[in-house]
């Protein structure tokens, strides 16, 4: 299960908060559902549940028809159920969740919705998600080399947002992900065409044999 997060390259940088002990993590058999919230505890006394937002658009919640709430890990998947938002922010309002005892069943259970339903991005943003598992492909040069597949992002600090790529070699690496580098992004074929500085890898390569 990935957050519903985005990236925008040369944009500030927005990105989910860790996930909280028990959540459930990607497996094949989650990939077409996307994390929104993680309930956490009861909040009030007419139903009110806190919970961890995993979102860049928790604006949307009262927009959407319809959320799913999954159990906790272990939990039947055929219980996963569908939900009308009543309210939204930290604390969520569900319908027919009336009080606090109502509320308590709710612990634990992660807030879903399709993946085809994330909210639609503007310009060249592009989902955190979505960039996870993708091939980089070095085409500097006119060639078209497999620099590895991203594993994870890492937020922009002082510079650009990083992708962290394992090579095929299984070392790891970091790419800047920046316009001035991107040629081409196939979503579809998980594959990220990027135009990378001359000597960029093997400058790390070279640093971490001086390390070892």
């Amino acid at each position: 299960m990935m957050p519903e997060d985005r990236l925008n390259p040369n944009a500030a940088f927005l990105r989910p908060k860790s996930l909280s002990p028990g959540v459930l993590k990607v497996t094949a058999s989650l990939e077409d559902w996307v994390l929104l919230a993680h309930i956490v505890r009861p909040q009030g006394r007419n139903g009110e549940v806190l919970a961890d937002l995993f979102t860049d658009f928790p604006q949307h919640f009262a927009q959407r028809k319809s959320l799913c709430l999954r159990p906790p890990a272990g939990g039947l998947r055929e219980a996963l159920r569908e939900a009308k938002v009543e309210s939204h922010c930290v604390v969520l309002k569900f319908a027919q969740v009336d009080s606090i005892a109502d509320a308590e069943t709710l612990r634990g259970f992660d807030v879903v919705v399709p993946r085809e339903e994330r909210i639609p991005l503007e310009g060249d943003a592009v989902y955190v998600s979505d960039l996870v598992g993708m091939k980089v492909i070095d085409v500097s040069g006119g060639g078209a080399v497999d620099a590895g597949e991203i594993t994870d992002v890492e937020p922009e600090g002082a510079g650009p947002a990083l992708l962290v790529v394992r090579s095929p070699a299984g070392e790891e690496l970091l790419i800047p992900f920046v316009r001035a580098y991107l040629r081409k992004t196939d979503i579809e074929g998980k594959r990220l065409e990027m135009d990378l500085p001359r000597g960029l890898l093997d400058l790390q390569d070279r640093a971490r044999e001086n390390v070892e």
